[in-house]
């Protein structure tokens, strides 16, 4: 009411100040038609003549005074309408008469400059809106948002078809009746499990609030997790078949090349001289691609039948220094850490380390250089790395792809294995390149509840 009140004492104020103008106007020309009319009356004029000039003298005064309020006027109604038309969000009007030389061009140029401003504004806010809401439509996740009701008042394509409704039936329907209730209580930040799609049970939530229109809503994210996971489980699988493909056939194609031949030798009639020779070669070789088989499949099972970790605690610095007297193809130093005991399988960290010093001693021998073995507490981590002064990683993008190897005779497993033993006690390993590489090992300093 008081707004209201305002704004007709502001149209109030409006008339008036336009009726100020004019009688202002009219108080000026007063005085000086005053006198032209005194004078003009006590002149020796004719009463005829005399009544015309006075009714001349006052239409002047009366059109010069018209048009003294006009010209104060029409550009104050000029602002009006440009105000008026940025407040409605018309920014296409523009003001005639703008001018750095005088006080209403200015006002009329700064006007014009607003109104430039405010419409590309608008159009990149046009622009970013569709483009979000073409992004929301188009993502492979589920987005939600809802009002402090819990109503839903947004939903996108893959929202619809979670929920198996679409757009026009599900907005005002409440987070209960859709299935969603869930979601907008809990970690905001979560993954679990619900069977929104037959199938599809492993799902990630990301939940935020913001407001709109003063009021809160919160905005809910469901990404399926389930297909991914197995998206990647395939992947996995094909790299891990496409080696093991190859090691098998590296093995079983000269085998059976050399049976072949031999079995020609032993048909041929009559027999070469040499033939028990050369049946004895084929046979050592086919023997020897047997056996490197063998070994390939003992570590295959060795790396699927990974046991869980049994643990004990275990000294950081004797673990190291004993492992570290085991390679003596290279010069190994050791730059001491703190003094801590750590809660893990002996073991298993003893096959790992090996490994990785192995890995890293092969890589100095090639330039001559030497071997750094370091620890460091990062809490609750400590931090074992392992630097060598080799040429650096040659393959980075296969390193932990099971059964790949750049060595000669090797199996390709000792990387693969480090991780795997180093994430089952809750800790990581990474190869970092650079001036050689380095193997750094996270490993929790405490059991991981």
């Amino acid at each position: 009411m008081a707004s209201d009140d305002r704004l007709i004492g502001s149209e109030r104020g409006a008339v008036h100040f336009e009726r100020r103008v004019l009688l202002l106007a009219i108080a000026v020309a007063v005085p000086g038609m005053s006198l032209a009319l005194v004078l003009l009356w006590t002149s020796g004029y004719s009463l005829g003549a005399r009544v015309i000039l006075t009714l001349v003298t006052a239409l002047v005064s009366l059109a010069i005074a018209a048009a003294l309020r006009a010209y104060v006027i029409h550009p104050l109604r000029t602002v009006s309408n440009l105000a008026a038309a940025l407040r409605e969000g018309d920014f296409s009007v523009r003001a005639r008469g703008e001018s750095t030389s005088d006080a209403l061009g200015l006002a009329l140029l700064e006007f014009n400059r607003l109104g430039a401003i405010l419409r590309t504004q608008r159009l990149t806010a046009l622009d970013a809106s569709a483009l979000a809401r073409t992004v929301m439509r188009e993502i492979n996740v589920a987005v939600f948002v809802f009002d402090d009701e819990d109503i839903l008042r947004l939903v996108n394509r893959a929202g619809e078809r979670l929920i198996h409704l679409p757009s026009e039936r599900a907005i005002g329907r409440s987070a209960t009746a859709l299935g969603l209730a869930d979601c907008l209580v809990g970690d905001p930040d979560r993954a679990f499990e619900a069977e929104f799609v037959p199938g599809e049970n492993r799902w990630q939530l990301r939940r935020t609030t913001f407001r709109q229109g003063g009021l809160p809503h919160r905005l809910v994210v469901l990404a399926d997790l389930s297909r991914a996971l197995r998206d990647e489980e395939r992947s996995a699988w094909q790299r891990l078949l496409r080696v093991l493909g190859h090691e098998i056939n590296n093995s079983l194609a000269p085998i059976q090349s050399l049976s072949a031949t031999l079995r020609e030798h032993v048909r041929r009639t009559p027999r070469a001289n040499d033939w028990e020779e050369d049946l004895d070669r084929g046979l050592e070789v086919i023997g020897g691609r047997s056996a490197a088989l063998a070994r390939f499949m003992a570590s295959y099972t060795l790396l699927a039948r990974m046991p869980a970790p049994t643990r004990a605690p275990v000294d950081v610095a004797a673990w190291i220094g004993r492992m570290v007297q085991m390679e003596t193809r290279v010069r190994i130093d050791v730059e001491a850490g703190p003094q801590l005991t750590i809660a893990a399988d002996a073991d298993q960290l003893d096959q790992m380390l090996i490994n990785l010093i192995r890995n890293a001693a092969d890589a100095s021998l090639e330039t001559g250089g030497g071997v750094t073995v370091a620890w460091s507490v990062d809490a609750p981590f400590v931090e074992i790395s392992i630097r060598d002064e080799g040429f650096g990683l040659p393959e980075t993008a296969n390193l932990f792809v099971p059964f790949f190897t750049t060595k000669p005779g090797g199996s390709g497993i000792g990387l693969v294995l480090s991780r795997q033993i180093a994430e089952a006690h809750g800790g990581s390993l990474a190869l970092i390149d650079g001036q050689g590489c380095e193997a750094r090992v996270r490993l929790p300093i405490a059991p991981l509840l």
